[in-house]
């Protein structure tokens, strides 16, 4: 069995939908930094883990097709803000992502950098003594609309502003030494499925949060994109520099990508 891992929030479900039904693979969930230590203690074999993982230690290799960005305003990453941009000192960022922890660091503005609190595992940033909070996943997109479109720094706007490129912000990812390549054909049924069923999983999510269909609709099909072509190796190459020269990734990692 291919002991595959991902993410329970509403934009991996088109990646994975009915992946955990097809023959050979047993699917989990749970947030991108469990996934992650699970992927490096080896008890995944296969995970949709932050892409900043992929320049954190040597020998994976990524799914090159299939992926979770943005080019631009995603409402599932934020960070609220409690004061104006410039006056903020400290950021709580939210422990469930490392990639998002990653990117705000990397694109918050330099003539205002603040300090960057890590709360621990399973407590709520919002509640830390900061000036803002990092928040990723459903959540976040659930709070966003709750407030009323408040005052936020949207991460992957800034990427896109300052690059030019798409923000990866998760993607299949193989430890050392897993053979992915028989399995391909499930993930990419799993891909067709997804893409098949946007609306309609937009729709469910709709009523289960009791949001607006149009702003279900408008996440899932406009502000997230789960293809970006011939960008993904530039996009990501980009990040790990930009990562690399605050310390936060190495510079030397480029993994192997896996053709779908």
């Amino acid at each position: 069995m291919l002991r595959v891992g991902s993410v329970p929030y509403l934009v991996a479900r088109p990646l994975d939908l009915g992946l955990g039904d097809e023959e050979g693979i047993e699917l989990e969930y749970a947030t991108p930094s469990v996934l992650v230590d699970r992927l490096r203690e080896g008890g995944l074999d296969v995970a949709l883990v932050s892409s900043i993982e992929l320049f954190r230690r040597p020998g994976y290799g990524y799914l090159d097709g299939g992926v979770i960005a943005g080019s631009g305003f995603v409402s599932s990453v934020q960070v609220f803000l409690r004061r104006p941009i410039e006056e903020v000192e400290k950021v709580a960022l939210d422990p469930a992502s490392r990639t998002a922890a990653a990117l705000t660091r990397v694109v918050w503005p330099r003539t205002s950098l603040p300090g960057f609190l890590e709360v621990s595992a399973g407590s709520d940033p919002c509640r830390a003594p900061a000036d803002a909070w990092l928040r990723i996943g459903d959540a976040a997109l659930r709070e966003y609309a709750a407030l009323g479109e408040p005052t936020v720094f949207n991460p992957s706007l800034a990427w896109n502003r300052a690059t030019g490129l798409p923000f990866v912000f998760a993607l299949w990812t193989a430890r050392p030494g897993v053979e992915l390549e028989p399995h391909l054909p499930a993930f990419l049924r799993s891909r067709e499925r997804g893409a098949a069923a946007l609306e309609e999983l937009a729709r469910r999510a709709s009523a289960e949060w009791s949001l607006s269909p149009s702003l279900t609709r408008h996440y899932l099909c406009e502000e997230c994109r789960f293809e970006v072509g011939a960008s993904l190796l530039p996009a990501l190459l980009e990040f790990r520099d930009r990562a690399a020269r605050l310390g936060l990734a190495r510079s030397d990692l480029e993994p192997r990508a896996i053709p779908a």
